[in-house]
């Protein structure tokens, strides 16, 4: 619960744990209740295992993620697919990206309920299956383009550079206008 511009410890502790990932800091319940200045305890009211608070995590990302790509579409509750691929390919080439964005792999004994949850919660492309197969392939081919430029920034691993990622960002307009 928000009280003024104070957020609450829940809120806290996900940004705490997040940034401890940005740093490249391993998370545990006691380095997330220090970074967030909470007592393990204090922190574990809210997150009783290190599973939930990872799970808690996925979901914070994948909400500001959503939000963020979302703010590129002029009218989320009518967008087209090919709006909505627009929207994601815009986001991953044009926003920064940090190690934070990449919790679903924080936690190699729980990567798999990780990117499960990451899976089920990341939708914006859950409404494609009724996509015709020529248009989907397009759509398909530039979120893989996308995703590469997202996990090559948030990693650090062969980042492109942001004149590379605008030729990129061309060259998904060229894939997707075919479709509009």
């Amino acid at each position: 619960m928000r009280m003024g511009t104070r957020t609450s410890s829940r809120i806290d502790a996900l940004d705490a744990a997040l940034a401890l990932l940005r740093d490249g800091d391993a998370v545990s319940l006691e380095s997330a209740a220090r970074a967030a200045g909470l007592t393990k305890p204090g922190l574990m009211y809210h997150f009783p295992t290190k599973e939930a608070l990872m799970l808690a995590l996925v979901d914070h990302v994948v909400d500001r993620c959503e939000a963020e790509i979302l703010l590129r579409v002029p009218d989320p509750s009518a967008a087209t697919p090919v709006e909505l691929a627009t929207a994601y390919a815009r986001w991953a080439l044009e926003d920064d990206h940090d190690a934070s964005d990449l919790v679903a792999f924080a936690d190699p004994r729980l990567r798999d309920a990780l990117v499960e949850r990451w899976s089920d919660r990341f939708r914006i492309f859950a409404t494609f299956d009724d996509v015709e197969p020529a248009l989907r392939t397009r759509i398909l081919a530039a979120r893989m383009l996308a995703d590469g430029v997202w996990f090559a920034c948030a990693s650090g691993a062969l980042a492109p550079s942001v004149d590379e990622r605008r030729a990129l960002a061309a060259l998904v307009d060229e894939l997707l206008a075919a479709t509009r």
